[in-house]
């Protein structure tokens, strides 16, 4: 079987390989970094924005830690070559939600996203207390808030510029049944058994695989019997050597380093061996059509890991 490897010998005298992968990198380098990229922009209206920021402090549906210490990975690399990281401005989560959803530029694709991955949960369970990991600046918590305003929702995140923002969304949005704590997603000191649903969107390929392992073990935990685990993010799972090809390369021009090891990773046997059955790990289709044989277009290779906690 050709590996991804073989790809990249292939492929190595071809002229537009290089090209395309310094494009691919300065472009987001360029969005984020460059003269009149969205940290330089947004910097420019800091005082105001600030101002706007600080009003989350005050609310109840926010919970902050000033006394947690992100885990060094969390702060060693500029992931997405956002300048900072999540964690390194005041403004980051202004920031990283303008840089996400200019990736997603088609506004419905990107609702569709979100609001399928509820409906993918929903088909499996229907939730009463729910937990999302990785929440960022909220837009994978909000679909959840939306379809049920009586479900209570407790979300993490370790960036508290982004919780700040997720907080002020959810309040714009009128979501009073959601709330958010900063607190690291492997270690969440949440009660045992306390949820009967845990989701996460695009969270574990920011994890090192041994961190991997202690989220799938931090979830079997916070779920009670019968309870469902649900995560949204990338693995390539049509045996495509070139995608895979392409999938780490993107994972290494845009300063994303775990990409490659959750992909080499079995994510279903780590869910077996913390005990969990009925694992699956299946394509999932980000909008209409995406995954039809006649869709020609290049995109992501969604996939959803879900698993459930036996019930005995």
């Amino acid at each position: 079987m050709v590996g991804a490897s073989a790809i990249a010998d292939l492929l190595a005298d071809e002229p537009l390989l290089p090209f395309y992968a310094w494009l691919e990198r300065h472009l987001q380098q360029m969005k984020y970094a460059g003269r009149d990229g969205l940290v330089a922009h947004h910097a420019r209206n800091r005082a105001a924005l600030e101002a706007w920021l600080a009003q989350a402090d005050a609310l109840p549906s926010l919970q902050l830690d000033p006394t947690l210490q992100p885990p060094p990975y969390y702060e060693a690399f500029d992931v997405h070559q956002h300048p900072g990281g999540l964690n390194g401005d005041t403004l980051a989560g202004i920031v990283y939600e303008h840089g996400a959803r200019s990736t997603t530029p088609l506004l419905q694709r990107h609702q569709d996203l979100h609001h399928r991955l509820t409906q993918a949960v929903r088909e499996r369970t229907t939730p009463r207390r729910l937990l999302d990991l990785g929440c960022g600046f909220g837009k994978s918590t909000e679909p959840f808030a939306q379809a049920d305003p009586g479900l209570p929702i407790t979300a993490v995140d370790l960036s508290a510029p982004c919780l700040r923002l997720a907080t002020l969304n959810a309040r714009a949005r009128g979501h009073a049944n959601v709330r958010f704590l900063q607190r690291d997603a492997v270690a969440t000191g949440l009660d045992d058994a306390a949820y009967d649903t845990v989701t996460s969107t695009m969270l574990l390929h920011e994890l090192p695989p041994s961190h991997l392992k202690r989220l799938v073990a931090e979830t079997y935990r916070l779920l009670a019997p019968g309870g469902w685990v649900v995560h949204l993010d990338f693995l390539v799972l049509d045996g495509s050597a070139f995608s895979r090809f392409i999938h780490h390369g993107h994972g290494q021009r845009n300063n994303e380093p775990f990409m490659q090891p959750l992909d080499e990773l079995d994510i279903a046997a780590l869910h077996r061996q913390a005990g969990f059955s009925e694992v699956q790990v299946l394509p999932f289709d980000e909008a209409p059509g995406t995954l039809s044989p006649g869709h020609g277009a290049w995109r992501f290779p969604w996939a959803l890991v879900a698993a459930r906690k036996p019930i005995a």
